[in-house]
């Protein structure tokens, strides 16, 4: 849903799946765009993190599959991004994940967008890779930083959703969604001011000791705090 999830998470994907390439494209990155479209095009498979910026107008041969992390913000964009795939006679799947208090957003794409859908049962045999995110970030502040600006722009992007009867921001439970984007710790914003959250534990680390893996900005980082003291 937004530039810093897929910034995030492309990082996150290329720790955790060996031998695949995978590659990041955003609105942000402008110049840089064609460059990985290209570069992505001539690869004979691989993983593409991405926003909407790729959901319509591109074309990529032989995509097995969309996966929609976030259900897009308008109906037309789902029918968008479903056609990457199984293009020009092709076969190919799309999948989007929604949380059950979601699901009256399959009536409305099937009514909105004449688009049936099949439920997918989730597989119960996965492997818990948060703990190595959480160390990621413990690591490398770049990892912590990139993981506080997603779950900030996650929740924002969904309080702004078209359909914002069926995905509601008060309904969001806050906790589980951190836990599931490895945070170390709740981030200041204004949606989560005045709530507690006993069901996130956070780290025992003081955070602001948690420098870069770069060091030229860790010099930077300890730069700007000492003028802070």
């Amino acid at each position: 849903s937004t530039c810093a999830c897929v910034e995030y998470y492309g990082k996150a994907l290329e720790s955790l799946i060996k031998q695949v390439k995978i590659m990041s494209i955003h609105g942000k990155m402008k110049h840089k765009r064609n460059k990985i479209f290209t570069e992505f095009r001539k690869l004979p498979g691989g993983i593409l993190v991405c926003t909407d910026v790729m959901a319509r107008g591109i074309d990529i041969p032989e995509v097995h599959w969309v996966l929609q992390y976030d259900p897009p913000s308008s109906a037309s964009a789902f029918v968008h991004r479903c056609g990457r795939t199984a293009r020009i006679g092709n076969a190919g799947s799309a999948l989007v994940f929604l949380l059950p208090m979601e699901e009256s957003y399959i009536n409305f794409l099937s009514i909105n967008q004449k688009c049936p859908m099949q439920e997918m049962k989730p597989d119960t045999n996965v492997l818990d890779l948060l703990p190595k995110l959480k160390s990621m970030a413990l690591a490398d502040r770049a990892v912590f930083e990139k993981g506080m600006k997603a779950f900030v722009s996650y929740v924002q992007a969904y309080a702004k959703h078209e359909c914002n009867l069926i995905f509601r921001i008060k309904d969001l439970d806050f906790a589980s969604l951190a836990r599931g984007f490895a945070l170390l710790k709740m981030p200041k914003m204004p949606e989560l001011r005045g709530k507690s959250f006993p069901d996130f534990t956070p780290v025992t680390v003081n955070t602001d000791s948690i420098s870069f893996k770069d060091k030229n900005r860790e010099k930077q980082r300890q730069k700007k705090l000492e003028e802070q003291r």
